[in-house]
């Protein structure tokens, strides 16, 4: 039995995120992961700046080896972000949240760890060509994106 409400017509459409209402998450989550990302990034470089002008090559690999690991810490810090919080009592980002929308799946249930990891990996082909698989939320009677599709899983109004 499905814990998504249904009104007197079988119509659950209004209780699904939209496309504009998940756009508008999305630019809360990334104001929030962006920030803290900016500072640590301009943190570092200003710690690896040369104090004399130029680098030397020693110091050069030093800073891009130095980048390299601040970005894999980012990019491990994002996924973690968008795992954890999908798959714990909020049930979606904090964007999400502020938009009055969670993630479920398609029986209205908390997801998962597993099928929270997969969803957002799936994150990657909705974007690879031209984000149409995001736009596909604007279009789907679910109001679902190729990712929700991909883990069986629906953004509805809380």
């Amino acid at each position: 039995m499905s814990k998504v409400a249904v009104n007197d017509y079988g119509n659950v459409s209004e209780r699904y995120g939209g496309f504009w209402v998940r756009v508008a998450a999305s630019i809360i989550d990334g104001i929030i992961i962006s920030v803290p990302l900016s500072v640590l990034f301009i943190i570092y470089s200003f710690i690896m700046a040369p104090s004399e002008g130029t680098a030397t090559d020693g110091e050069m690999v030093t800073m891009l080896l130095g980048y390299t690991v601040i970005y894999i810490i980012a990019l491990v810090a994002i996924a973690l972000y968008y795992i954890l919080t999908t798959a714990s009592k909020m049930q979606g980002t904090v964007g999400k949240k502020i938009m009055g929308l969670i993630v479920t799946d398609l029986n209205g249930n908390r997801l998962t760890f597993g099928r929270a990891t997969g969803r957002y990996f799936a994150t990657i082909l909705s974007g690879m060509i031209f984000y149409i698989g995001y736009l596909m939320a604007a279009f789907t009677e679910k109001k679902q994106t190729l990712h929700d599709m991909i883990a069986s899983t629906l953004v509805v109004k809380k």
